[in-house]
């Protein structure tokens, strides 16, 4: 028979600690949260439910699906701008902590997108982003795993020409995110983030082989376990019927907890010899605290990992100040919800008398035992004229104008929501709207959308990102080294906001003409903006085309210089040009007094002898010489004129 280990009372004080604060934290939950949970969950999934009821009379079981629809828009929305470009993520670092490789960054990063590929962990984020739509805050849990791989190998025999073929077994650890229905998780109603909680704790059901299989690996310790079930709120989903055989109820709790009831070979007496609420918190440590059946401590340690965190992250869908949990889009749509739930059904009801055949009937002149029905073809017997016996009749008539009121509160839903309704448009009026309102709409859409996107990469995307690579560089150094990396998330835009600037980029491209310089630019920002699965292909190909022939740049450049060089002439023959004319100035002024020099000369030669005759003779020349320089001064005038007007 084999033995199971025995708790100390070490382990019932820490198994006490830990039920005891969880079971506060429930009861807080449940009360203020749980129903409403539910409800959103009913409400998603078109379940329709008696309390659910809008009025006591009511008979029609329809729900609506516009909050599925807003729903399903906003997810879609925020996976798109998360996952839509392809990578989700790139790294940055201090060149120091690399040795100045800066592949070893690259490396680091192709091998997390493989490992991430592999633990599906897209397909975990995009549950988890859906149940934070629903519920309002989106959880996950990172656990550490030992997969084992069978990769098919040949091996050559030994002496033989031939090889064997066969499989070989290798382990893998794989950093894995569970998704976690809000239903499941417990924290302290203190704290406003996972880290500011005293603690935070798991609870499900699980199989029972799993919990034997963890016992067999040394995770759990070995006791005495039976299966139980007695709680269906910790089921994922509502169902007529839950199964109930070999479960086992498992609370996992990541929090503080007194370092005294980790201890062994303790005495609890030793331990607090003077028991008090003060001693009781006075020396926390972080724990991972595994209970099952809400009392058989299955694994009780010091939090193992290098950097001390807790494995959990949580984000809010739209945000709820000073709280842990936040508000999702049921919640926005709610009131709209069931107005519109409630006028349908009104309308439904209504339908059901005004359409279905009744009429009525004196009893007293029937046949005895006749079985009265109204059929097509059905033959009544009366003890009198069928005229006075049977008389058909209806409750008034259904007015149209329910379905019309039910199309304005889905008009407030939408709104409330910030979401597009199938015709891509959140109002009536917006359908009739210019280009520019509608730009307007789709611009105030995008902003809502931005907020959550940023919620959920800073609470979310980038811690889980450095949680796992943490714990990749603690459990597989071999090919994870231990550096400082930083993580910065890639997610842009969402495809609402893709289209949006496409029809910018196609209107921009529209104004500008096919012959614009930066029809290149242009055009690579839309292939850029676009889902393409070959965008890059077309981009390189883009790239191409836009170089210049060398051939075409070579001709260009010829020509260039071939201008420069008739700039050059041109400039040259000015500059011959302005001396001329500068030369033709200095002569032009200095002509006069060359005149004058001359006449001056002249005066004085060849005069005769006799004084008289001399004296004729100068006052004479003077006067010739008189008129000559007033002959020449005109010209030179008249010259200087013309360089003038030549000069402007």
């Amino acid at each position: 028979m084999e033995e199971f280990e025995e708790p100390t009372e070490a382990d019932k004080e820490l198994t006490d600690f830990v039920v005891s604060h969880c079971d506060r934290w429930r009861d807080w939950r449940n009360t203020n949260y749980l129903p409403d949970w539910e409800e959103y969950e009913r409400i998603f999934r078109g379940q329709w439910d008696a309390q659910d009821k809008t009025r006591e009379s009511e008979r029609s079981r329809i729900v609506t699906p516009a909050t599925q629809q807003a729903v399903e828009t906003r997810h879609a929305e925020i996976m798109e701008a998360i996952f839509g470009q392809g990578e989700f993520f790139d790294i940055t670092d201090d060149i120091r902590d690399v040795n100045g490789n800066p592949m070893d960054v690259a490396l680091i990063k192709a091998q997390l997108m493989e490992d991430f590929k592999v633990d599906k962990i897209r397909k975990a984020i995009d549950q988890i982003e859906l149940m934070a739509e629903i519920y309002g805050t989106g959880i996950g849990e990172i656990v550490v795993k030992t997969d084992k791989m069978f990769v098919p190998t040949t091996k050559a025999i030994p002496g033989q020409t031939q090889a064997a073929i066969g499989v070989q077994e290798k382990d893998r650890v794989a950093v894995k995110i569970m998704p976690i229905n809000p239903k499941n998780f417990l924290f302290d109603p203190n704290g406003t983030s996972i880290d500011d909680c005293m603690g935070v704790a798991i609870e499900k059901y699980i199989s029972i082989h799993k919990i034997v299989e963890g016992m067999e690996k040394g995770i759990y310790r070995k006791v005495n376990i039976t299966p139980t079930y007695d709680d269906t709120d910790l089921e994922p989903t509502q169902e007529i019927s839950q199964y109930q055989d070999e479960k086992v109820l498992l609370l996992t709790y990541y929090g503080l907890v007194p370092k005294e009831y980790l201890l062994k070979d303790e005495k609890i007496e030793e331990l607090f010899p003077e028991s008090s609420v003060a001693d009781e918190y006075s020396n926390l440590v972080e724990a991972i605290v595994v209970i099952a059946n809400d009392g058989i401590l299955l694994k009780a340690e010091e939090n193992p990992y290098m950097m001390k965190d807790r494995p959990v992250i949580s984000y809010q869908d739209d945000t709820v100040p000073n709280r842990l949990l936040g508000r999702g889009t049921v919640e926005k749509a709610f009131n709209m919800q069931k107005a519109i739930d409630a006028q349908v059904r009104s309308h439904l009801d209504s339908l059901a008398l005004t359409t279905s055949p009744m009429i009525a009937v004196d009893a007293t002149r029937l046949p005895r035992g006749a079985k009265f029905e109204v059929k097509p073809g059905k033959a009544f017997l009366t003890n009198g004229p069928p005229s006075e016996i049977l008389y058909p009749f209806k409750f008034g008539q259904t007015d149209g104008n329910n379905l019309q009121t039910a199309k304005e509160f889905e008009r407030m839903l939408l709104q409330s929501t910030g979401t597009l309704d199938a015709q891509g448009a959140i109002t009536n009026g917006a359908r009739d709207m210019s280009q520019g309102g509608m730009s307007m709409a789709v611009a105030s859409i995008i902003k809502k959308y931005k907020r959550t996107l940023v919620n959920f990469q800073e609470d979310f995307l980038i811690p889980f990102i450095h949680k796992a690579a943490f714990r990749y560089m603690q459990f597989d150094p071999e090919r994870y080294p231990s550096v400082d990396l930083k993580f910065i998330p890639t997610a842009t835009l969402g495809i609402i906001a893709r289209e949006y600037e496409q029809q910018q980029f196609i209107g921009l491209l529209q104004t500008l003409g096919p012959n614009t310089p930066v029809l290149p630019l242009i055009l690579k920002g839309i292939l850029n903006n676009s889902s393409l699965t070959n965008r890059y292909e077309l981009m390189a190909a883009l790239e191409k085309i836009s170089e210049p022939d060398p051939n075409a740049k070579m001709a260009q450049e010829l020509q260039i210089q071939a201008a420069q060089a008739q700039i050059a002439v041109n400039t040259t023959q000015a500059e011959q040009n302005r001396a001329e004319a500068t030369k033709l100035s200095v002569e032009a002024q200095l002509m006069p007094r060359e005149i004058q020099a001359k006449i001056a000369s002249s005066l004085t030669t060849n005069l005769p002898n006799e004084d008289a005759a001399n004296s004729r003779e100068f006052d004479k020349r003077v006067k010739i010489a008189e008129l000559m320089l007033k002959e020449a001064d005109i010209n030179n005038k008249g010259k200087i004129v013309e360089l003038q007007m030549q000069k402007g």
